[in-house]
């Protein structure tokens, strides 16, 4: 999270009470009051499994594991780390997330033996098959959308959320629009539903099962994402949380891609 966000958000809080927000100052400041509950994390480890589903109900999995750094004047550094199956082992993703700057993006494919870039054109691409777009992996950053606060309203469990519009601001994106919902509680992602480029409603991501690290840091165990318009689906299982592991922006190298085990 950037400083001047939260510089913002403590100027319009603190301002609130007598400034009539429009729509727009009212999604900016739930998404930036979101973004301010989850920072100063520092760093994550996790290992997940992805579970692919096609139109059929034929499934396949992998396993993975994953590294995070927080960026403090820019967008998080990740690191996703593929263990199986044997076909997929040793495949190595990296992603540097930023504001309106494309995210750089590397995929290292051990059949091929090289570092492969991501284009910023093909940001809408599917990772290694799955639901999820090269650019849902980014870290979502406040300058990457402009916002639009929609209401209120139920949202499972007893839960109540903020509806916000999200427009991509960046170039290339393969969504018009993204409709979120956001738990008025602890300000939680709950749902997304994107919409393509024709403006047509492709995919709906859940949260579930969130559990709470260190006192403050909330993180589901579940992600679903599912394709409206294929009928597929992915599934992240997230286990083995650990925070503050004293990672550094030199476990977070293209250059040594090939050689991560």
């Amino acid at each position: 999270m950037k400083k001047h966000v939260a510089i913002f958000l403590s100027v319009l809080l603190s301002t609130g009470a007598a400034i009539a927000e429009t729509a727009q100052q009212k999604g900016l400041r739930i998404a930036t009051e979101a973004d301010v509950r989850d920072s100063g994390w520092g760093d994550t480890t996790a290992d997940m499994v992805m579970t692919l589903r096609n139109r059929a109900g034929k499934t396949s999995s992998r396993t993975i594991r994953t590294k995070t750094l927080e960026g403090r004047s820019d967008g998080d550094k990740a690191l996703s780390l593929f263990d199986t199956p044997a076909d997929v082992k040793g495949t190595a993703m990296l992603t540097f997330s930023h504001g309106l700057k494309p995210d750089d993006q590397w995929l290292y494919l051990p059949a091929l033996k090289r570092v492969k870039r991501i284009s910023s054109k093909n940001k809408s691409g599917p990772f290694m098959g799955s639901e999820f777009a090269f650019e849902d992996l980014g870290s979502q950053e406040i300058e990457k959308y402009t916002y639009k606060y929609l209401g209120d309203e139920p949202c499972g469990k007893g839960w109540k959320c903020h509806k916000i519009e999200r427009i991509p601001a960046y170039k290339y994106s393969g969504y018009t629009k993204q409709t979120a919902w956001i738990d008025t509680k602890e300000m939680r992602p709950v749902k997304v539903e994107f919409f393509d480029r024709k403006r047509g409603k492709l995919k709906t991501l859940t949260w579930k099962g969130y559990r709470q690290y260190i006192g403050r840091y909330w993180r589901a165990s579940e992600m679903f994402m599912q394709n409206h318009q294929t009928g597929k689906s992915t599934r992240l299982q997230w286990k083995d949380y650990k925070f503050k592991t004293g990672l550094s922006s030199r476990d977070f190298n293209k250059n040594s891609l090939a050689r991560l085990r």
